[in-house]
């Protein structure tokens, strides 16, 4: 999910976070991203994913700042980390601009514990 509010740790659940709205190329709830492993050691797990990438169309999508991982098999969809871009980023419709989330970008990750 993308969002322009930061999440704090107490966010546990999709609902806790405000999502950028609805079209211009943005799906309520975001993308899913294709898990390609997951492994446990010692009590820690280590999701894979592939890059997720949205497109505006037709207008802008945005403003975000935050990407945010949740686990959506669930109903309430338990939120697992997000991402903070470092300043808000809004995709300009008319110039299809797209925005890539890497998956493996650990850098800027915050999990939730």
């Amino acid at each position: 999910m993308l969002t322009n509010t930061a999440p704090v740790a107490a966010n546990a659940v999709k609902a806790d976070i405000t999502q950028v709205a609805n079209g211009n190329g943005y799906t309520t709830d975001g993308a899913v991203v294709p898990a390609t492993s997951y492994g446990q050691v010692a009590g820690v797990g280590k999701l894979a994913g592939s890059d997720t990438v949205f497109t505006s169309n037709t207008g802008n999508m945005g403003p975000f700042r935050y990407a945010v991982l949740m686990n959506s098999t669930p109903a309430a969809g338990p939120l697992i980390g997000w991402w903070d871009r470092g300043s808000s980023i809004t995709l300009d419709g008319t110039q299809g601009d797209t925005f890539t989330q890497d998956f493996t970008d650990n850098t800027q990750l915050i999990s939730i514990t």
